[in-house]
């Protein structure tokens, strides 16, 4: 399996993922309500567009279209039987994108939530939520990826699920979980007991940490608390969604504009964060700006909480008091100074 993300995060000092896949199909004509994933077999050019367009921006790393690829998920839109082809197209797009390119971009197949519950909420166990995920994992193996990419997770067991999937099928791992519940997960989870959980998991993933949620300064506080419990080498990802998440005239709109998601993207990086990028409503414009502030800024002092707020807006939750170890301005662990910024 390619290494080639492995190799970044050794010459670099950080590697800017992709931004949001469901805004930007929206944006191309996907009829709300339909499985995003629909448009691998019956509009790949769109696909193919998608992928570039984040490649143009500059990402370094770029999501497959397969977030709801399980069963559980295409089995509402009558494509349960077509797995192997929906997450092996979704890949292959991206592969065959990324293969004609003259510097290396990360394919990372994306894996979501199954929709399911676990027993005895619901109908899940731990053999058939790792089963459901083996059979997608399959289908992006097949297609070219390069990582798997386990996002927006409210479940240690389903994250758990997905990872021995990913070790099953000989694939490396990353996997970020969504706190958008005042510092927790959907199902309770903190970035404590999150920490905590990851020190007992073998293989451990190549990275791990948060996407999505609320607000981007909401991220940042839930990611202060987990470099706190890092181990050596651990590296952080932050896919913050592009602002506050709004209804407005029947549709959900994010407030966040280029310049917030660029000044999301240097606090992140100055937190000690390594893979960042954005989530829901972040479009290649917004990565674009990002590359450029991170490319042209020089590292700063670890951010306090009053300058996350300036910079990208106010939390939208008590939450944050994990940034207290933050007020000295010393650099946290994990990251990392030195000639790697040059090879960007």
């Amino acid at each position: 399996m390619s290494s080639v993300l492995q190799e970044m995060l050794r010459t670099r000092d950080w590697v800017l993922a992709d931004g949001a896949t469901g805004t930007c199909l929206f944006e191309m004509g996907l009829p709300h309500g339909e499985a995003p994933e629909v448009w691998n077999l019956e509009h790949p050019e769109r696909i193919r567009e998608h992928y570039r367009a984040f490649i143009d921006a500059g990402a370094d790393l770029v999501l497959t279209n397969s977030f709801g690829g399980t069963a559980n998920r295409l089995k509402l839109h009558g494509l349960a039987s077509a797995v192997h082809d929906v997450n092996a197209r979704a890949a292959r797009l991206l592969r065959e994108t990324v293969d004609r390119l003259a510097r290396p971009v990360v394919c990372a197949g994306s894996i979501g939530p199954t929709g399911d519950l676990f027993e005895p909420l619901g109908p899940l166990t731990r053999e058939t939520a790792r089963a459901a995920f083996r059979e997608q994992v399959e289908g992006l193996k097949d297609g070219g990826i390069d990582v798997v990419w386990i996002e927006t997770m409210s479940s240690l067991d389903e994250v758990e699920a997905a990872i021995a999937a990913a070790a099953d099928a000989g694939v490396p791992a990353c996997c970020t979980l969504s706190f958008d519940t005042n510092g927790r997960t959907m199902m309770g989870v903190d970035p404590g007991v999150f920490a905590g959980w990851l020190e007992g998991q073998v293989p451990r993933p190549v990275a791990y940490g948060g996407n999505c949620g609320t607000g981007a300064a909401d991220l940042l506080a839930c990611l202060a608390c987990l470099q706190d419990r890092m181990q050596a080498g651990d590296v952080l990802i932050a896919k913050a969604n592009c602002g506050i998440p709004q209804y407005v005239d029947g549709a959900i709109r994010y407030s966040g504009t280029p310049e917030l998601m660029a000044g999301f993207a240097v606090l992140a990086r100055d937190l000690g964060v390594r893979i960042i990028g954005g989530c829901c409503g972040t479009a290649p414009a917004h990565l674009a700006a990002m590359r450029r502030a991170l490319d042209q800024s020089p590292p700063g002092p670890v951010p306090c909480l009053e300058t996350i707020v300036a910079r990208v807006g106010p939390l939208t939750t008590a939450f944050g008091g994990e940034l207290r170890q933050a007020r000295t301005g010393r650099r946290r662990r994990g990251a990392r100074t030195g000639p790697a910024r040059e090879r960007q």
